[in-house]
């Protein structure tokens, strides 16, 4: 069975085939790729293990490395973190893991550690009272169109077919000696095995008026039902930061008839994903479809009394405002990580087995950092579930990363952004072409395709990421002249010579 996720939402799909359309967002069977996953069975030897000092990367290893992968650093710089012997997964009986968070990762840590350990306890410890959620799905509440109910990834039943016990309360600390999980409820929670999915938190930058009432985020299913309680025909909607939570939000919300406003920091929409031509076609076809946005533009200050008024931009603008949601990314919960004195960076620091500095600990999703990697995406949150709770039962399973890839669809927009789609130097050649509201571009260099963008239509997108993943020379896909007649037909006229 093969493992497929929707390049638009991420949701993820086990079968031999893809589905024809995506349950979740509507995509038809084009835009699911496979998402590779290794995972089988099987016992570990102990290791020794090796921390960069540079940049905190942890190697598994009986020899010392010769460089280190993430940041370049010499093997002298690394240093031994624990002494060969050391018990890791595999090496004893596992019979209690306990899997913190309820997100995506941690439903999946659970469900792959059942596979593998039929007998184990299992225990999966939310702070959110729902049962896992499809978080990705938030905005299509707001817009209306789905309900709570539908947002639910397993009913009960399936927890209790399972054998897996859920608690829906706060996790307060770790004892790394006496392997116990203290929980709010003065609880305390033994394992032989602890999985840590416990996720991200918005990031809320220190503008004055922060705290005043009407400034929300949009984490979670509570946060939802704050902003629809608010939301009435015509209410004044200010959405600070321009990237993919931002723009879906927004697009939601004019679908509610709110008057909506994006601001954003950088000079375009989508920066991490669209060049600034593309940003721009993206910011004028939004602004044709009713929402106001604002580039290039910072905040100030939140003004009003008790409640937000308007948004204070530094320029002196002051948009009115009933409602301000806060987009302006996310943060990893690593206190309990950090508190418990394991290895954290920006997130807690993870191998490709998802093991932290403590063997008996492992971390997965969004508060997980790999190879210098926060990806805070469902499918990389999937992906290192399964490794995350196949390693926790004794299992060998590797989670080798994914290549930086945007599907999406905002207002009947369609968008594809993969790889390195900004130069880091002049050896990178930009192919582009703009026509009847459609753009493409490619990245190119050495002869190899490393970042693709489309916007306006997202045909050819799956092969476009094939061949960026590939590494191969752009002269063994001559149909790309046949595809892209604008951008490559230099390299089918070389190819043919």
């Amino acid at each position: 069975m093969k493992t497929w996720k929707c390049e638009v939402c991420g949701y993820i799909h086990n079968g031999d085939e893809p589905p024809f359309f995506c349950p979740i967002c509507g995509a038809d069977m084009d835009c699911f790729s496979i998402l590779e996953i290794s995972a089988e069975r099987r016992e570990h030897a102990p290791v020794s293990v090796w921390q960069c000092g540079v940049c905190s990367y942890l190697h598994r290893s009986t020899d010392q490395p010769l460089i280190c992968p993430v940041c370049s650093a010499t093997g002298n710089l690394f240093s031994p973190l624990h002494d060969a012997g050391v018990p890791v997964p595999g090496d004893t009986d596992i019979r209690r893991i306990v899997v913190l968070g309820g997100g995506i990762a941690g439903l999946t840590a659970a469900a792959e550690a059942r596979r593998q350990s039929p007998r184990a306890e299992i225990t999966l410890v939310s702070r959110e009272r729902p049962l896992p959620y499809y978080r990705i799905n938030l905005t299509r509440l707001l817009a209306g169109d789905i309900t709570e109910e539908e947002l639910e990834i397993q009913p009960h039943q399936w927890f209790e077919e399972q054998g897996i016990v859920c608690i829906s309360v706060e996790a307060t600390s770790i004892d790394r000696e006496q392997r116990q999980v203290h929980l709010r409820d003065g609880r305390q929670l033994g394992y032989d095995r602890l999985v840590l999915a416990n996720g991200a938190h918005p990031f809320i930058p220190p503008f004055p008026g922060v705290t005043r009432d009407g400034v929300c985020v949009l984490r979670t299913i509570e946060d939802a039902r704050i902003i629809q309680l608010r939301l009435i025909p015509g209410i004044r909607v200010v959405c600070i930061g321009g990237g993919l939570l931002g723009l879906e939000t927004a697009g939601a919300l004019v679908r509610q008839g709110a008057s909506v406003s994006v601001v954003e920091g950088f000079p375009s929409l989508l920066p991490r994903q669209l060049p600034l031509r593309a940003g721009n076609m993206l910011q004028q076809r939004l602004e044709a479809q009713g929402i106001a946005v604002l580039c290039g533009e910072t905040v100030k200050e939140l003004v009003g009394d008790e409640s937000v008024q308007g948004v204070l931009l530094e320029s002196g603008r002051l948009l009115p405002a009933d409602l301000v949601i806060v987009t302006a990314g996310v943060r990893p919960n690593s206190y309990l990580a950090r508190q418990a004195g394991l290895t954290v960076h920006r997130g807690i620091v993870v191998d490709d087995r998802m093991i932290s500095s403590d063997p008996a600990i492992l971390a997965a999703g969004d508060v997980s950092e790999h190879r210098g990697i926060l990806y805070g995406i469902w499918p990389a949150g999937y992906a290192q579930g399964v490794v995350a709770g196949c390693t926790a039962a004794g299992g060998k399973a590797e989670f080798a990363g994914l290549a930086p890839s945007t599907r999406i669809k905002v207002l009947d927009i369609d968008l594809f952004s993969c790889g390195q789609i900004h130069p880091e130097d002049a050896s990178t050649s930009v192919h582009q072409h703009e026509a009847d509201g459609v753009y493409q571009a490619m990245y190119c260099r050495d002869g190899e395709m490393i970042g693709a963008v489309l916007y306006g239509n997202t045909t050819g997108a799956g092969w476009l990421k094939e061949v960026i993943e590939s590494g191969k020379q752009m002269s063994e896909f001559p149909e790309s002249a046949d595809m892209f007649p604008h951008l490559f037909s230099p390299f089918a006229e070389e190819n043919n010579q």
